[in-house]
């Protein structure tokens, strides 16, 4: 028997444009099992069809008191995709899109792999670049060089050290590790470090983290920078948060960048702040 998929995501009005396109490529996937689609909004006021009336079950999350509350806002979405039956979750996000064989290859990897912590590969579309058709993802697929990527169809288990390298805007596991992981962390509010602590949590307990080659996803471009300027402050308090609970900083490299444009200085106990 064929288990019931869930696709997972959050969104803010700022994402919007991106998640319509996405559950457009969804309707496109020529599935004979409906998929539950459950999309967590994360703005003050929720519209009041968030897929732009594609039939989702939408949950609300409002920001909290140090930004928006992703980690939260996911932990509802699945909730709420458990209670409506799902058996398999895919987590996506809302400026991702999913290419033809990311559900087959998530599903074929959760049957083999139930008690495992599922990721695919994900390449960064540049700007302009808006694919029409699968074909056209298929012609523009360049995963992204910092992840190991598996030959389409093989699953190959991570080793302890990469854990770091576990992404959430597209990854997948059964309902029964997502209970048996514990959820994303709420104390995360705003950008940042949410992730990372799940991910070592997920080790932590057990949970093999497994590379699941050809479950590609397409990541719709916005404007960013690098490193991301405008979450220098997430940055800083949510790796505080992290350091407490793990005894180390994440996202190093973002520290390092700003360190070296002079934003941030190390006062001997935690990052902070020059000016």
């Amino acid at each position: 028997m064929t288990a019931r998929v869930a696709v997972i995501t959050v969104a803010s009005q700022s994402r919007a444009a991106h998640l319509q396109r996405q559950q457009e490529f969804l309707d496109r996937l020529d599935r004979t099992d409906p998929l539950i689609r459950v999309v967590g909004w994360l703005d003050e006021e929720a519209p009041a069809s968030p897929t732009g009336g594609v039939e989702a079950i939408a949950v609300h999350v409002p920001p909290g008191v140090q930004g928006l509350r992703v980690a939260a806002g996911r932990n509802a979405a699945a909730r709420a995709a458990i209670d409506a039956g799902a058996e398999v979750l895919v987590f996506l996000d809302a400026d991702c899109l999913a290419g033809p064989e990311l559900l087959g290859r998530y599903e074929h990897a959760a049957a083999q792999h139930p008690d495992s912590l599922l990721c695919g590969p994900v390449t960064y579309l540049a700007e302009g670049v808006r694919p029409s058709t699968f074909a056209d993802m298929l012609e523009l697929t360049r995963p992204h060089p910092a992840r190991p990527m598996p030959d389409d169809g093989e699953v190959r288990r991570a080793d302890p050290r990469e854990y770091d390298l576990f992404w959430s805007l597209s990854f997948a596991l059964t309902s029964a590790t997502w209970q048996a992981i514990g959820e994303f962390s709420p104390v995360f509010e705003g950008y940042g470090a949410e992730d990372t602590d799940f991910a070592w949590r997920s080790r932590e307990r057990g949970v093999a983290l497994r590379w699941v080659g050809g479950a590609h996803a397409y990541h719709q471009w916005h404007p960013t920078s690098s490193p991301p300027w405008q979450h220098l402050d997430d940055i800083l308090r949510n790796g505080a948060t992290f350091a407490g609970i793990w005894g180390r900083w994440p996202m190093s490299g973002w520290l390092d960048s700003f360190a070296a444009a002079g934003a941030i200085r190390w006062n001997g106990a935690t990052w902070v702040r020059t000016s």
